[in-house]
């Protein structure tokens, strides 16, 4: 019992902090709205803002991740998938859309040109690589009816969606100029949010399995009663 309440609250923690990082997220993209290329992060992409192309997917990426954020969290609510379950498919395939149509050519592009250097390169193409994958495997899966392996990959194609928000965290909590070479920094970060994400979602998927089982039997016991 205490188990499950501790893991309860951890998934409730869980999503307040990808609810307050999305709302955190809105305020730091708005100010892209203007245009203005000496701004946040295009300030240090000087050698490619005059680019188009690398231009028209960065702004579409800093404008579409955070509806990606906020409709695949309300994928994984047992409670609001019985009792909305239109809704929970046209919020799955705009979640699958965004992410397989927009985000992941958009990253893709933006990858090659990251900073952090070959290290951030890597990880960031690595990242959309497996975003892709999961979040395919996860379309197959529901498509032939397999609903426990459809929300598996969907938790790890979450996972790596959210891989912004601990990008994030680590580098406001531990980045300071006088102490770290940006570039190294930046490029460690990248696999560090990424890894710490993937031991997120196992231990996710770990307690899933252990929940399903005592469930089973549960249902045996009260079938031998």
């Amino acid at each position: 019992m205490t188990k499950s309440l501790g893991i309860k609250m951890i998934k409730i923690m869980a999503v307040f902090s990808v609810i307050i990082f999305s709302i955190l997220m809105l305020k730091t993209i708005s100010q892209y709205i203007s245009g203005d290329k000496n701004i946040g992060f295009l300030a240090f992409k000087q050698e490619v803002i005059h680019n188009p192309y690398w231009m028209a997917f960065f702004y579409i990426h800093i404008f579409s991740i955070t509806l990606c954020l906020l409709a695949g969290l309300t994928q994984f609510s047992n409670q609001f998938l019985k009792e909305n379950k239109s809704l929970h498919r046209i919020i799955g395939k705009m979640y699958v859309y965004n992410i397989l149509i927009i985000n992941v050519p958009a990253c893709f592009v933006l990858g090659l040109f990251s900073n952090g250097g070959l290290i951030g390169i890597t990880g960031f193409l690595i990242q959309d690589v497996l975003w892709a994958y999961f979040t395919v495997i996860a379309v197959l899966s529901i498509k032939k009816g397999d609903i426990i392996r459809h929300k598996n990959y969907m938790i790890l194609s979450y996972a790596i969606t959210t891989t912004a928000i601990t990008f994030r965290i680590i580098k406001n909590l531990v980045y300071d100029d006088n102490l770290y070479d940006y570039e190294l920094f930046y490029g460690i970060n990248v696999w560090l949010a990424l890894i710490i994400n993937l031991l997120i979602a196992y231990w996710v998927l770990k307690a899933n399995k252990s929940s399903l089982k005592r469930d089973i039997r549960k249902a045996d016991i009260k079938a031998d009663e």
